[in-house]
């Protein structure tokens, strides 16, 4: 069953009420219900990850022009870049970062981030921990893929633990963490070094018992820890056991405890179900983003397992606020183009002005109430938090008043269930042009009477404008007007 997109609620709201004078206990006041306008939102924390690198160089950036950076992707806020240690230190300390900053330098140009995955062990390069590690004395075993080890194997695969092997690692984890842990142009960083393709799994290679591969989880996330302070850790699902079900498993219970979020690598994967992991996602949603990564596209059409219904409905049963594009990106737009859509509808957080009231005119110095109501549409709370934030211009565009109601953090809002958003009413208080003692007739700040556009916006206590919101009307830094306003002198 496709449920309607929640932006409906939104402009049915507004058909019926629009905007109208109504009259409260004291005087006449300025309702408005501005309708959800349906587009894609690029938020911080949440939206749609480009698979630049996906292990393989060629996949999935390499058909992209230098110039082009898929602004016709609704909602695209992340480029993923995943490759094996090899390919960033061939040699021990010297460093191929440009690897990295070259596809990042174009998405953080347009205000988008990156995201990291490292690996040590792959399925088609033998070297993915580089030769020099090996040559240093750290150990290892042959194998090949889905056989398990094999004297003389075409992949290798380093033993985990081994000394020498975490030695090399964690020089190369601080080298990262000094360019990447804090930067602002980082959305999040995978906890990659363990397991074929960085998921944390040998199941096609070593085969490790459950209980060694728990001690390794362990290690390795203490090890990324360590150096990664600030910037969002993530760890694959696989961690805890591909297809193990449950609430709660050791290795995910442990990550969470370190603050490591959850990725499932595997949404649309099996031919059996479309996802086993959604129950352990709902230890993680309420406190850290979710991410998922869902099978090569090109694997999904040509075996015709699952579509693109079935990845909605993964979002909702996540509550993520990532989602990847792993394929051709522009295969994947033409072929899911509609359920793209409803995604961007859910994915992450959808912060929602269901309606504002507020007196048409107020005296400069005089308090006053502006009643608003609030809805997240999304499946996912705003992690980072943030507040509501009036503004004022005049005729001219000039940023004349700006006021923050801090009384309530929208990390607060309760985000939606599959067709059911959840109202949160405010008060807030505000004063234009508040007069300092000793200062007749001098406004703070100065404040003349006349007609003001009001303008409402999410973001940090000081009023910095950060969240886009799905209204109409944006003055280009998010912030969107509502209506006007009369300030008149004061008494």
């Amino acid at each position: 069953m496709k449920w309607p997109c929640l932006w409906l609620v939104g402009l049915t709201s507004y058909l019926l009420g629009g905007l109208n004078a109504t009259t409260g206990s004291d005087a006449p006041r300025v309702t408005v219900r501005p309708p959800d306008t349906g587009e894609a939102l690029v938020n911080p924390g949440m939206g749609w990850t480009l698979h630049y690198y996906s292990n393989l160089i060629e996949n999935y950036g390499s058909k992209l022009e230098a110039s082009d950076t898929l602004d016709d992707w609704p909602g695209i806020s992340v480029v993923y870049l995943r490759v094996p240690w090899s390919f960033l230190e061939p040699k021990e300390g010297e460093f191929n970062w440009s690897l990295f900053d070259t596809p990042a330098q174009r998405w953080i140009a347009k205000g988008k981030q990156i995201a990291i995955r490292v690996s040590c062990c792959e399925s088609w390069l033998r070297d993915a921990t580089p030769k020099w590690v090996q040559d240093a004395g750290a150990k290892g075993i042959e194998f090949d893929e889905g056989k398990g080890p094999i004297p003389g194997g075409s992949l290798w695969e380093p033993d985990y633990q081994d000394p020498v092997f975490l030695k090399k690692l964690e020089n190369f984890l601080a080298a990262l963490a000094r360019r990447y842990d804090g930067n602002p142009n980082v959305a999040f960083v995978d906890v990659g070094s363990f397991g074929m393709w960085g998921e944390a799994h040998t199941v096609f290679s070593s085969k490790l018992t459950e209980a060694k591969t728990l001690k390794i989880v362990k290690q390795h996330i203490d090890l990324h820890t360590k150096h990664f302070k600030r910037t969002l850790l993530a760890i694959s699902d696989d961690a805890a056991g591909a297809t193990k079900p449950g609430f709660h498993l050791p290795a995910t219970d442990y990550a969470l405890s370190k603050g490591v979020t959850i990725r499932d690598d595997s949404i649309l994967v099996s031919k059996k179900v479309p996802w086993y992991h959604a129950d352990l996602a709902q230890a993680f949603w309420p406190k850290l983003p979710v991410i998922l990564e869902h099978e090569h596209f090109g694997g999904i059409t040509h075996n015709k397992r699952w579509n693109g219904d079935t990845l909605w409905a993964s979002v909702h049963a996540y509550r993520a606020s990532y989602i990847s594009i792993h394929g051709w990106p522009r295969d994947v737009l033409a072929e899911w183009r509609e359920p793209i859509n409803r995604i961007n509808q859910c994915l992450g957080y959808r912060i929602r002005l269901q309606e504002i009231t507020w007196p048409p005119e107020v005296r400069l110095g005089e308090p006053f109430t502006i009643e608003t109501k609030w809805a997240n549409g999304g499946v996912a709370p705003l992690y980072a938090g943030g507040f509501w934030s009036l503004t004022l211009r005049d005729q001219n565009g000039g940023l004349a008043s700006a006021h923050v109601d801090e009384n309530f953090d929208f990390r607060a809002l309760r985000p939606a269930n599959t067709n059911q958003v959840f109202t949160h009413k405010l008060e807030s208080n505000f004063t234009v042009a508040l007069q300092f003692p000793g200062q007749k007739g001098v406004h703070a700040p100065p404040t003349k009477p006349g007609i003001y556009d009001v303008f409402v916006s999410v973001g940090t206590r000081d009023g910095t404008p950060k969240i886009a919101l799905p209204l109409s009307g944006h003055d280009g830094q998010r912030r969107y007007k509502v209506g006007q306003i009369k300030l008149t002198e004061r008494k």
